[in-house]
């Protein structure tokens, strides 16, 4: 698998394949079972939001080297309607959908680097980080 690439988020076979990819770059990079599990269960709640709300998009990581410091950055993109309030989409138990309102806020908690770009009616991207 290369430093960097992308993979499609349309439906729940992208999702699973999609954590899979994350296992391999995680594993790659020697995380330890504890920071794959933690950067897996982000990156699984993210691309069930890109696919469920976002209306699908892409994930797109970058495995990163700053000195002796190795990381994972994944990107995770749709042309969806965007998200109008940040912060109280960041609000544990606030949700749009059905689900618990963690998605946003448990996968901020973990990982190193977390970041929102999004605009109303053209789409989010979510930027997750996670160092080694």
């Amino acid at each position: 698998m290369a430093d960097t690439g992308s993979a499609p988020l349309k439906d729940e076979r992208d999702i699973v394949h999609a954590r899979a990819m994350v296992r391999t770059l995680t594993t790659r990079l020697k995380f330890s079972l504890v920071e794959q599990t933690k950067m897996i269960t982000a990156a699984s709640e993210l691309a069930r939001n890109t696919v469920v709300y976002g209306g699908g998009g892409e994930m797109r990581w970058e495995m990163l080297a700053e000195g002796i410091r190795k990381g994972l950055r994944l990107h995770f993109e749709d042309k969806g309607p965007g998200i109008p309030d940040v912060e109280q989409a960041l609000t544990d138990g606030w949700t749009t959908g059905s689900g618990l309102g963690m998605g946003l806020s448990g996968s901020k908690r973990l990982v190193n680097e977390f970041a929102i770009n999004t605009k109303v009616g053209e789409g989010t991207c979510v930027s997750i980080t996670r160092w080694k």
